[in-house]
């Protein structure tokens, strides 16, 4: 998988920038463009506007992960791995037996569009399993990133060198495009342009970057991770998926 969106899109972290020495190994949109053709020839690409797109692979494809793709209603998405409560989310969404990881998904997504302001860990975190995931509504322009609390599922994600969000299931792909501008994306995170990284879990914590030093003192790395001794200010948060109905049901951290 591979997922390349405009910095107006997919504003990246600044911190992942931080262990850049320059911009000689960070490639333009076009740029990356080309190197996904050259290392996944049978790759499918999704061409989107200004360049943006996004690109799955079946090379080296592993069982235990499997990797699917689906687009309805203008909405794209890549998933890979698998959910263990699939059939449990099915029938909470209505969907048929036939519905993949990536149709649930995308149906919980329009969960948290259409009730917005709806939080968007309430319903992340009914997914079980090893996953990793990337949703593009392209009628709204929302980009929308996330991984199982494990880690389970390799997620990578940087900065090209026009600003450009890059997101990769492949390291090497990501050092090829980013140079030393990635870092990988945290477990049991998810990422939405304009709210931007947040924990499932921890919902009323920050993530925080903490960069990482060679014996030089130069930074040559960055990790994300949630930071539970500060607490986030907020207003009472209504429940699961399980009582949507009940408004009255406030859940805290």
């Amino acid at each position: 998988m591979l997922v390349v969106f405009e910095k107006a899109v997919g504003k990246p972290p600044e911190e992942l920038k931080l262990p850049s020495t320059g911009l000689e190994n960070m490639k333009s949109r076009q740029e990356i463009g080309e190197i996904i053709r050259s290392f996944w020839p049978e790759s499918m690409v999704y061409s989107l506007r200004n360049g943006n797109f996004m690109a799955l692979s079946h090379e080296n494809e592993s069982p235990s992960q499997p990797r699917s793709t689906v687009v309805t209603d203008d909405i794209f998405c890549i998933f890979i791995g698998a959910l263990e409560n699939t059939s449990e989310l099915r029938r909470h969404y209505g969907l048929s037996r036939q519905a993949t990881e990536a149709m649930v998904v995308v149906e919980a997504y329009k969960v948290l569009r259409d009730r917005a302001p709806y939080p968007p860990d309430q319903v992340i975190k009914d997914l079980e399993g090893k996953f990793a995931f990337v949703l593009f509504d392209a009628t709204s322009q929302t980009l929308f990133l996330a991984r199982d609390r494990e880690g389970c599922v390799e997620l990578q994600w940087g900065m090209g060198g026009d600003g450009s969000l890059v997101c990769s299931n492949d390291p090497n792909i990501i050092r090829e495009t980013c140079g030393k501008s990635c870092a990988p994306f945290p477990p049991g995170c998810i990422f939405k342009n304009g709210s931007g990284l947040m924990s499932f879990d921890h919902p009323l914590h920050k993530v925080i970057a903490i960069a990482r030093e060679d014996d030089n003192g130069h930074i040559c790395g960055v990790i994300f991770q949630v930071d539970l001794y500060t607490r986030l200010p907020s207003i009472p948060r209504t429940g699961s998926a399980a009582n949507w109905a009940d408004p009255t049901v406030v859940e805290t951290d």
